[in-house]
């Protein structure tokens, strides 16, 4: 297991939709915090909109000082393909940075029907995406360690 004191994980979040990522950062946070992690530990970096995310994941994972790269944003369907164009590639690109860097990418982009499931699960107490995607990046911080 590695030392909670030397784990490093980056946040990428999409400005787009703003509030939706500010909910899943401050409750990825805080869990992040009440498992022993510290402020300075935790880098957080935002880009216009989803689709950006998985360049910018890259690069961070291209630095090798991350343990893993938690993902934040939301993508609401409308009445053109475009939701399905911006959903699929992004998902694809972080699988793509988390297989060739072998770090964990962990995906926690809603992609919704309706601005109110975003909102709900950015701000519910149970099974809330924020809180699922620290958890998920320490339990896979320690299985890859254990490997």
């Amino acid at each position: 297991m590695k030392n909670i004191d030397d784990i490093r994980i980056a946040v990428v979040s999409s400005s787009f939709r703003k509030e939706i990522s500010d909910n899943l950062e401050k409750n990825c946070l805080s869990t992040l915090k009440s498992k022993g992690l510290k402020e300075n530990q935790v880098d957080i970096f935002r880009v216009p909109g989803s689709l950006e995310i998985p360049l910018l994941a890259k690069k961070l994972a291209k630095k090798g000082i991350y343990d893993a790269i938690v993902t934040f944003g939301a993508i609401l369907k409308g009445k053109t393909y475009h939701f399905e164009q911006i959903s699929n590639e992004c998902i694809r690109g972080c699988m793509n940075v988390s297989l060739q860097y072998e770090i964990p990418v962990i995906f926690e982009v809603l992609a919704v029907y309706d601005i109110k499931d975003a909102i709900e699960r950015a701000t519910r107490k149970k099974e809330n995406k924020g809180v699922e995607g620290a958890l998920t990046a320490l339990k896979m911080i320690d299985l890859m360690a254990k490997l």
